[in-house]
């Protein structure tokens, strides 16, 4: 629903199902692969999730991915950082639909307020039956983190 607040935002679409608990790849990319076609892009943060799914929902599209995009030019047109972030590369998409991750840090946060837009329940589940979630644990170390160092 916090997604709903923001403006710009027209429809959300929740997929509420034990398929999609956590997030598997091979339960998620079928989905918004399906719910995606109609779209003219398709993006997500350029996180470990993001990063498993969206490859998958450009090849169930033939379409080719975006990777990690810093701004936006047009709407077909893109930067995203290569070698290292050593260079900016600028790149163009002709596919029917844009297959995107995006560097958050390269963005400016919108206002989660001022929006109204509609939320709508997605029926469809798909449930590969080839992964199952088994655990998580986070890792302990006397060290401090790299990012905190």
């Amino acid at each position: 629903e916090a997604a709903a607040q923001i403006a710009g935002v027209a429809k959300v679409l929740v997929a509420d199902n034990a398929a999609y608990a956590h997030q598997l790849p091979e339960n998620v990319a079928p989905l918004v692969a399906e719910l995606g076609a109609g779209y003219s892009h398709i993006l997500a943060a350029a996180t470990s999730n993001g990063k498993n799914i969206l490859p998958r929902v450009a090849a169930q599209l033939d379409v080719d991915q975006i990777s990690e995009i810093i701004s936006v030019v047009s709407a077909d047109t893109f930067t995203r950082p290569i070698y290292a972030g050593n260079a900016i590369a600028t790149v163009q998409s002709t596919a029917p639909v844009k297959v995107i991750t995006v560097r958050a840090t390269g963005f400016d946060p919108v206002a989660a307020q001022g929006g109204s837009a509609a939320v709508e329940a997605v029926a469809a589940v798909h449930d590969a039956g080839t992964s199952s979630f088994v655990g998580e644990e986070l890792a302990k170390s006397d060290r401090p983190e790299l990012t905190a160092a």
